[in-house]
């Protein structure tokens, strides 16, 4: 029985069959990176809509039916990318929440953020893709875990309140969070990676403790930027398409679909508008003149730097929030040709300058604090941004109170908002 039970082994030559198939195994997985990184790239440069398996495959020297070995598509492609990205925060989340308060715990977490992108700037790990068109990509399994890492943020913050108007309002700090890291890959890499580390402590000094000097009040505005005075129709169809881009991104807008929200033709479209790319150009130009005008508005009617940052904070926010004069976000930039982005990229910058002059006017006569002015700047920007999403998470508070409470926690610091955090 001994000499049948060996002769029925398999023969030796035979084990490194096990072997093959981990290296094909490792083979495979290495393949499968680099194609998510090339098209973590494209996603950030171009949006989920931009980025092609064509491509990604051009660019890693591979057919087309390569990649649809790995990946079938591309939807499945673009979702495997941001769901790594939400495992990577996931990671950070839990490595914050041992902290003892809240206000440790953002501090770990900013910090973790931070070093994993000083870490990508020195090249040792690889970038994460943006979350710009999360919505456009409509996956239901990226949806959900996207909403569980909200959550889980929202945990590092305070207990769960009890209540639908606090707990919208822990959403709404949440919220505002999590739109200053998305954000800081714009302004992160202005500095040097060894100087990343100080970059964070800014953020976190802003976070925490808001622009305002302590004895100042906070100065809420107007209800919202005015429009500019142009045709009432030629308004509309830059509004409708504002409001599609920022829900699917560039690619997204289709001139049927700006159409159908407007309820016209697409004949009625070409009536008012020559080509998509010249309404989109149109649609960034007024979102750069609202500021503007918000701006100016704001520093002819306040007397100080606070009054100045905080009225133009307010306004454009509420303006967001409610509709009543959307703006465009800049992430549309990411999905936008490259010749129309010279031009914008430069007014946005000139909007974040004058942001930046406004803080410092505000310390040089003390009613804001001594914060970096850049940094604060940026986080301005952030800001209004991320407020066009606001009530897609605090859906059961009236759009000025929500407003209110998310505009309120950044120009005086999360905490004042939530008086039960530390």
């Amino acid at each position: 029985m001994t000499q049948i039970f060996v002769e029925t082994r398999p023969p030796a030559a035979a084990a490194p069959r096990v072997g093959d198939k981990q290296r094909r195994t490792q083979k495979y997985r290495t393949r499968q990176a680099a194609i998510m990184r090339m098209a973590v790239d494209l996603i950030n440069h171009n949006g989920v809509r931009g980025m092609t398996l064509v491509d990604v495959a051009a660019r890693l020297d591979m057919g087309p039916t390569g990649v649809i070995y790995y990946f079938a598509s591309k939807e499945e492609l673009a979702a495997a990318c941001i769901l790594k990205a939400i495992e990577t925060y996931e990671a950070l989340i839990r490595a914050a929440g041992t902290g003892a308060t809240p206000s440790e715990r953002l501090r770990t977490f900013v910090r973790g953020y931070v070093a994993y992108a000083r870490d990508v700037a020195l090249g040792a790990r690889d970038p994460l893709a943006f979350f710009n068109d999360v919505r456009a990509l409509d996956d239901p399994v990226v949806n959900l875990a996207y909403t569980n890492m909200f959550r889980n943020a929202r945990g590092l913050l305070a207990p769960l309140p009890r209540g639908a108007p606090a707990r919208q309002v822990l959403n709404a700090v949440t919220h505002l969070v999590l739109s200053q890291l998305f954000w800081s890959v714009v302004w992160l890499p202005l500095y040097d990676p060894e100087d990343y580390d100080r970059a964070a402590d800014r953020l976190l000094d802003v976070l925490q403790n808001g622009l305002g000097a302590a004895r100042v009040a906070l100065s809420p505005g107007p209800s919202g930027p005015a429009a500019a005075n142009e045709d009432v129709s030629r308004e509309t169809y830059l509004r409708a398409a504002t409001e599609i881009i920022n829900e699917q991104g560039y690619r997204g807008a289709s001139v049927d679909k700006i159409s159908a929200r407007l309820k016209v033709t697409k004949g009625s479209f070409y009536h008012h508008n020559d080509a998509k790319d010249d309404l989109v150009v149109a649609c960034f130009r007024r979102t750069l003149d609202v500021m503007r005008r918000t701006q100016r508005a704001a520093i002819q009617t306040a007397s100080d730097g606070w009054g100045q940052i905080s009225t133009a904070t307010t306004s454009l926010v509420h303006g967001q929030v409610s509709g009543a004069t959307p703006l465009l976000r800049t992430s549309a930039l990411t999905s936008a040709p490259e010749a129309m982005q010279s031009e914008l990229v430069s007014g946005f910058d000139r909007i974040s300058l004058n942001f930046a002059s406004m803080i410092s006017d505000g310390i040089a006569d003390g009613s804001i604090r001594p914060v970096d002015a850049q940094v604060g700047a940026q986080m301005v920007t952030a800001t209004i941004n991320a407020a066009a999403e606001l009530q897609s998470w605090t859906p059961a508070l009236p759009a000025g109170e929500s407003a209110d409470a998310y505009a309120r926690a950044f120009l005086q610091g999360w905490r004042s908002v939530i008086p039960m955090a530390v």
